[in-house]
């Protein structure tokens, strides 16, 4: 507001034939560089959402930064929203004449300051849209990294059970248990728990659970 009144105060000593036009003039001056100043702000809002894509989807790790950026953006957003709905509201009652002090032939004037404050509400709105987006495509992403973890972590712990299993049996050293004095009983445990490993890894190759495609998926015909 105060940057408007200076802008305004700046034109009177350029051009003082604006302030012979009346108060309901010069109050016109100072709306219209308040709804004016809005557009860097747009502008700025703008670059931010688009630079708040671009590090969503080439996300590799959960970024609390990015999630703090987000929140931050929908609290600035929400906060113009709030001020400009208000704006809007004596705008359009300034425009439609229902203050004396506004003479007729300035209203279209205060109409073309309310239609670009119009302007102005529609992209707060629409900027308050995609950061909901946003905040959805963030987790979504920071959920599919962690449900990659988690399956690795799965895999992990699916091979090491039977191994484990078999490293147990073995290890409880009864006297009269089989292949316990085997000279080769140890590497045979080995070549065991080998083969078992490498099977249980194809098989989930096969699956499609560590890379490759997928058993279900149908082969292209022809």
């Amino acid at each position: 507001m105060f940057r408007s009144i200076n802008n305004v105060k700046q034109l009177l000593r350029t051009s003082p034939i604006a302030c012979q036009r009346g108060p309901a003039f010069l109050l016109h001056q100072i709306l219209d560089q308040v709804v004016d100043f809005y557009s860097p702000v747009l502008d700025d809002f703008d670059d931010r959402i688009d630079k708040l894509e671009d590090d969503i989807f080439t996300l590799r790790r959960p970024n609390n930064q990015i999630l703090s950026e987000i929140m931050d953006l929908k609290r600035s957003v929400l906060r113009l929203r709030r001020i400009s709905g208000k704006q809007m509201e004596i705008l359009h009652r300034m425009s439609r004449g229902e203050f004396s002090l506004i003479p007729e032939e300035m209203r279209p004037f205060y109409r073309d300051v309310y239609d670009h404050l119009v302007r102005v509400v529609d992209l707060a709105e629409s900027y308050r849209d995609l950061i909901s987006g946003s905040l959805e495509a963030y987790l979504s992403v920071v959920s599919n990294r962690l449900n990659e973890i988690m399956k690795v972590l799965t895999i992990f712990s699916a091979v090491m059970l039977p191994l484990t299993f078999i490293a147990g049996v073995y290890g409880m050293n009864f006297e009269n248990m089989p292949e316990l004095h085997s000279r080769y009983g140890y590497y045979a445990v080995w070549v065991i728990m080998i083969v078992v490993a490498v099977g249980m890894l194809l098989f989930f190759k096969k699956r499609g659970w560590i890379g490759g495609r997928s058993s279900r998926e149908e082969t292209p015909e022809g």
